[in-house]
């Protein structure tokens, strides 16, 4: 008896090792760091084709981690931050429009009552933003959320437009003073700056205890300013031209491994319908400027230095975001939280064709990419920049809204350099975060349930699986993408084309007519989802028939 006491007791004390043993290295609730660009290409980081542009630390995250290879935003930039902020569709939660909803005469109302930062709260997560915000309801009335409405904890937000020679500042809410000019203020730089200064202030009274970081870069957006050092760097090098770059970057891609198929010829016709006209950019710009994607051999001598120029700014804005971004992670890893953060990055909306003249204005003749200069990149260079996919920012085929997606985990994801395929949106990144936070996605609470999916299992492996299709619609231009087919439209209310991204995300091959049945029944599913988001919101459909 005596000795199956013995026994008994150590097989008792053998399983509390083990149960202790177990709890021990049982991984903590990782830290979340989500990294946003503004108006990047799709190309523009060198792991997802950039021939010339360097940008060695995003390299290195997806290196050591995953690229996700269908992953679309919203294709504007405060409709993406929003639904990143909220989990649902901007149309639900009323920052962006949706037809067939009358806004001025219904008291519509979101959908959503919960925030993606105060949710992470509820779970244990300090909560912290710094760079740019661009978070707000424009129906009924166009009202701003404060940082405190989102849930984080503080604040940094800086001045859309104004990269080196900012007028207002804010943290927490309240004003800040600006920079001295000539101080050598550089917005990437101050985003990184209080990003870090909050992951120390975090570490000092928080310890251990997890934290959820949003890094909203403003660039490379519109004017293309930079410091003269980063441009120099970049001087002369594009040259040889957009039609080139896109080549190259074209070839770059399968080398790295991306799928290969037919990249659209240009499109000299498309451009933001509120541009600058030609004679307007030649009169408020420069002489040498162009509002065309036209072939770059049809440009002048002059017409090609001023728009190499450009994308050396480009190129320039990119690489110091790029930079600034190398810091923050040498600062995860002095502080000790580098291993147990996940850090996620990538674009609001593709490179843009937008060409305009506002804020400090432009001043004729001064240093391009200085403080006193308003240039944009341009429907060109916004083509190269979205290589392999055609048009730009707020159009809705693959240019306007497919971003490079990087994900980097060193004790949660064990595959390096790898891609997943699976068709992903913003509106997958807050359930993924709640769950990865120990959370449920349901918290994400509304009169609706929250569109997206978690992308938890992706990071552990590469496969499709069926999902909800992906809906889209922006400046009336619509779209839905239901396993490899999508359906777009190209003009406000225009035809709808339809293509098998399997082999053609180029959306050179127009298959609306070859497949009729199937251009049906994708529009039909399109169709649903509006008509689903705006009995949501109380509005009415076309018909004008009202919705409780």
């Amino acid at each position: 008896m005596k000795n199956k006491s013995i026994i008994l007791l150590n097989c008792l004390l053998t399983l509390a090792l083990a149960l202790a043993s177990s709890c021990s290295t049982t991984p903590e609730k990782p830290n979340i760091v989500f990294i946003l660009a503004d108006d990047m290409g799709h190309s523009d980081p060198g792991c997802y084709g950039a021939e010339i542009l360097k940008t060695p630390n995003i390299d290195e995250l997806a290196g050591n981690g995953l690229r996700f290879t269908n992953f679309y935003n919203t294709g504007r930039c405060w409709p993406t931050r929003t639904s990143l902020m909220s989990g649902f569709y901007p149309h639900q939660v009323l920052s962006d429009e949706i037809a067939g909803v009358d806004y001025e005469s219904l008291a519509v109302q979101p959908v959503n009552s919960t925030w993606l930062p105060s949710i992470l709260k509820d779970h244990g997560y300090n909560t912290y933003h710094s760079g740019k915000w661009h978070i707000f309801r424009r129906f009924p009335e166009y009202h701003e959320l404060s940082f405190s409405d989102v849930g984080f904890d503080h604040s940094y937000r800086t001045e859309d437009g104004r990269h080196l020679r900012p007028h207002h500042l804010w943290e927490d809410g309240k004003e800040i003073p600006v920079p001295e000019p000539g101080s050598g203020y550089e917005a990437s730089t101050a985003i990184v700056d209080h990003a870090i200064k909050y992951l120390k202030q975090h570490k000092e009274l928080k310890g251990d205890a997890p934290f959820f970081e949003y890094i909203a870069f403003i660039a490379p957006h519109f004017p293309l300013q930079a410091m003269q050092e980063d441009i120099d760097f970049y001087r002369g090098k594009y040259m040889m031209g957009w039609d080139e770059i896109r080549r190259l970057r074209t070839e770059n891609r399968e080398e790295l491994g991306f799928d290969v198929h037919p990249v659209h010829a240009l499109e000299p016709e498309r451009f933001a319908p509120w541009n600058l006209s030609p004679e307007e950019l030649v009169s408020q710009i420069d002489s040498a400027e162009t509002g065309r994607a036209i072939p770059w051999n049809d440009l002048s001598e002059p017409q090609k230095e001023f728009q190499a120029t450009k994308m050396a700014i480009h190129a320039a804005m990119v690489t110091r975001m790029d930079r600034e971004i190398g810091r923050y992670m040498a600062a995860l890893k002095e502080m000790g939280y580098f291993e147990n953060t996940i850090v996620f990055f990538c674009a609001d909306n593709g490179a843009s064709t937008e060409m305009m003249n506002r804020a400090d204005k432009h001043t004729p003749g001064s240093v391009p990419g200085s403080a006193d200069s308003y240039i944009c990149l341009g429907p060109g260079w916004s083509s190269a920049a979205n290589t392999p996919f055609r048009l730009h920012k707020t159009w809705v085929h693959e240019g306007g809204i497919a971003t490079p997606m990087v994900v980097h985990w060193p004790e949660g994801i064990k595959d390096r350099n790898a891609f997943r395929n699976m068709p992903a949106h913003v509106i997958d990144i807050a359930p993924t975060l709640l769950e990865l936070a120990g959370g449920d996605p349901m918290e994400l609470k509304g009169n609706a349930e929250a569109p997206g999916i978690s992308l938890l299992p992706f990071l552990k492996r590469d496969e499709k699986t069926e999902r909800p299709p992906i809906f889209f619609h922006h400046e009336k231009k619509n779209a839905l993408r239901d396993g490899d087919w999508k359906i777009t439209t190209i003009e406000k209310d225009g035809q709808w084309e339809l293509y098998d991204l399997s082999k053609d995300r180029g959306e050179c091959n127009n298959l609306a007519e070859q497949n009729p049945e199937k251009l049906k029944e994708l529009v039909a599913l399109w169709e649903a989802q509006r008509m689903e988001i705006i009995k949501q919101v109380g509005g009415s459909n076309q018909n004008g028939t009202s919705y409780p």
